[in-house]
């Protein structure tokens, strides 16, 4: 079950952006993935936290909805979802729903892995 956050659900009714539904169908996935994965706003967008900072919405992107892992360089990809060659972050790109619903189980692995890695410490 998807829990929301009051402070980011005040923050998306005030978010001005032609992609609005798919953020939010975004933050839903990542929030599904499990239930230990809590959200608040950090550096003024939404962004998942378990046992530190798993990912933030980048909320200018305009074209697509884009999800920035702020430690993605350290996760098991074997999807190929994650874009970037830093060495620490990486992007998550998600067009449209149908794309969402393509990539969906593959977003849904990473934040597990996250939460993996954090058990593991």
């Amino acid at each position: 079950m998807v829990r929301h956050d009051p402070t980011v659900d005040a923050w998306f009714e005030r978010y001005d952006n032609p992609q609005r539904e798919l953020v939010m169908a975004v933050r839903d996935a990542v929030l599904d993935a499990d239930e230990r994965v809590t959200e608040t706003i950090k550096w003024q967008a939404p962004t998942f936290v378990y046992r530190g900072n798993i990912a933030s919405f980048y909320p200018k992107a305009k074209a697509h909805a884009s999800l920035m892992f702020h430690r993605g360089a350290e996760l098991p990809d074997p999807e190929g979802l994650l874009e970037g060659e830093g060495d620490v972050s990486r992007v998550a790109k998600f067009a449209d729903a149908a794309e969402l619903g393509q990539k969906r189980d593959a977003l849904q692995a990473l934040v597990r892995a996250w939460i993996a890695t954090r058990d593991a410490d």
